[in-house]
């Protein structure tokens, strides 16, 4: 079992890589691989890889010049790749537009230190700075469920809220008492996280799904190893409740292990894998697999693999109705 490095990772990775070993000169290899995590065979692939990077700098197509003989790692010739990284002008304006929706967004509690960050980033950015002036920033309120000012008070006075919340993938409205904890924007939308006592766990709920709330007189009290959502890494993370599912993926379906969170990947031959995930709701993979076709096919559990191929049959009826 192995597992799955995407592109992006090894991208990342490689821009890392160069300036790590430019810097010191000299570097071992089995010092490099601990360093990233990596094994040495994985270390030396990657370095495979760097020869074929060419260059514009200092003249064009000017290829890296690397060698790993003897157990050290030199590279020459990458005086590109090996300087800090500076954000260009529109990643620059990017950055200020997004910082500037987060200050707007409700229910932050330090916006001075927000404020000092783009005046900073302003005074660095220069023509990036003029260019995202242009852009007018305003967080529309009418995707939070007119609930914001109810949740801001409940914030500012410790208070737990009562929630009628909408569950669309059981099609239900739950009722459900929360100790709220923070707002965040993830995806462009409003949620509020907090600790829910019916789930007795933390739990983002979307402000757009929320049918009712209520501010109760109630101290919140959230357990103290409380801690909030790591959503740099996504917003939804699997529960051990939830329905194991096993996958076999050919080589044109491993897009597959990249998009959706895998709880373990291995590979076969021909470049196929066969991946097992997590989730509350196997509607979305039984869309998936009819989505995959041949690229994919579900092995277990038995029961969704007997829907799916229900749905198939049923699809194929309807060409024979037509």
């Amino acid at each position: 079992m192995s597992a799955l490095v995407t592109s992006t990772e090894r991208l990342q990775r490689l821009l890392a890589l160069v300036p790590y070993v430019v810097s010191r000169q000299s570097v071992g290899l089995a010092e490099t691989a601990a360093a990233f995590g990596v094994s040495q065979r994985e270390l030396v692939d990657d370095l495979n890889l760097l020869w074929c990077v060419e260059l514009r700098a200092p003249d064009p197509y000017c290829p890296i010049d690397l060698s790993y003989e003897g157990g050290e790692i030199v590279v020459s010739q990458a005086e590109s790749i090996a300087r800090p990284l500076r954000l260009a002008v529109d990643e620059a304006a990017a950055l200020l537009v997004a910082l500037r929706m987060l200050a707007e967004v409700p229910g932050q509690q330090d916006r001075s230190a927000l404020g000092r960050l783009i005046a900073k980033l302003e005074a660095a950015a220069g023509e990036a700075a003029s260019v995202s002036a242009q852009v007018a920033v305003q967080v529309d309120s009418n995707n939070d469920g007119g609930y914001t000012d109810q949740i801001r008070d409940a914030l500012d006075r410790g208070r737990r809220v009562h929630l009628t919340y909408y569950v669309p993938g059981r099609d239900e409205a739950t009722e459900r008492d929360v100790d709220p904890m923070r707002v965040l924007v993830a995806d462009g939308r409003p949620y509020l996280e907090g600790w829910c006592l019916r789930a007795e766990g933390m739990r983002l709920f979307r402000l757009d799904r929320v049918l009712a709330l209520k501010v109760l007189d109630v101290p919140s009290s959230p357990p103290p190893d409380a801690q909030p959502v790591d959503v740099d890494t996504g917003l939804f993370h699997p529960s051990s409740d939830d329905i194991q599912v096993e996958l076999e993926l050919s080589a044109e379906g491993r897009w597959v292990a990249e998009y959706y969170l895998c709880e373990s990947i291995t590979d076969l031959t021909d470049g196929r894998l066969r991946v097992v995930l997590r989730t509350p709701d196997t509607g979305w993979v039984r869309r998936l697999a009819l989505r995959l076709g041949e690229d994919g096919r579900v092995l277990a559990p038995s029961s969704l693999v007997d829907e799916i191929r229900e749905a198939a049959m049923a699809a194929l009826a309807q060409y024979a109705v037509l």
